[in-house]
């Protein structure tokens, strides 16, 4: 098993999936996502930005390996989608791919491994040798539910790709800037400044010869690149959720993503 601190958000173990140790393993369906109240920032793969625009701020981590992350609140330990007993509170609202994935997700056995083995994490609630729920394996083979497990892990490692191609076009255009968003409330002395993540520069964007726009439509890449810029305004309806919950900070804060 893993050790935590190697481990990826949410995760607090890593084990290989076995027809033969977990032959008796079932899933249970969970209507809640504990391990969710208070994160703010999940990652997101460019798949996924026409539908997370719409519902929350897309931004870049800080650092050279720069990720995309949905902000589900603007300050840490803040989620205004989830409530405490780690529920959606509209359960209309886009939940990413990262989220979904857990408790499982591909990983390499061994550094020098080619091959991605299915593992989950042993310590979530949803999977175990449990005598209710679905079965993951039937005659040592895995079921239907498996399959589609996988499958949907290797979509969501193809999309990985995709989103880490997309980054490192946005480097080597230097089309990324440290951001900064500044939230006015009625009432307040002063303002609520955000920073502490990474924007596109519009106006970097906006000096590119035509022929590298053109080379960026054609990619997919620019509708990509104003679905983050959109995206953006939703920072003020995220702060207002924030306000409605009794979760506005004290202090001035910083975002760190």
């Amino acid at each position: 098993m893993a050790s935590a601190p190697q481990l990826p958000l949410f995760y607090n173990g890593l084990e290989p999936l076995s027809s033969e140790q977990h032959a008796d393993y079932r899933i249970r369906t969970q209507d809640s996502a504990p391990f969710l109240v208070g994160q703010h920032a999940i990652p997101v793969t460019v798949d996924e930005f026409p539908l997370v625009q719409r519902h929350m701020p897309i931004v870049f981590s800080i650092g050279e390996d720069s990720v995309p992350l949905a902000l589900m609140g603007l300050n840490e330990g803040v989620n205004v989608f989830i409530g405490d007993d780690g529920k959606l509170l509209e359960p209309a609202v886009y939940v990413p791919a990262y989220i979904r994935r857990y408790p499982y997700m591909l990983a390499r056995l061994r550094p020098d491994a080619q091959e991605l083995s299915l593992c989950f994490d042993p310590t979530a609630d949803s999977i175990g040798p449990f005598e209710d729920g679905e079965r993951l394996f039937e005659n040592g083979q895995p079921t239907e539910l498996t399959k589609a497990v996988l499958a949907f892990n290797e979509t969501f490692e193809q999309a990985g790709a995709r989103t880490q191609g997309f980054m490192a076009e946005l480097r080597q255009m230097e089309l990324l800037m440290d951001g900064e968003v500044s939230i006015q409330p009625e009432g307040a002395d002063q303002p609520f400044i955000y920073r502490g993540f990474q924007m596109i520069n519009e106006e970097k964007l906006n000096d590119l010869r035509g022929d590298q726009l053109r080379k960026m439509m054609k990619s997919g890449m620019l509708p990509l690149i104003h679905a983050h810029l959109f995206s953006l305004s939703l920072m003020r309806d995220i702060f207002g959720r924030q306000a409605q919950q009794g979760k506005t900070p004290q202090q001035v804060p910083q975002l760190n993503v």
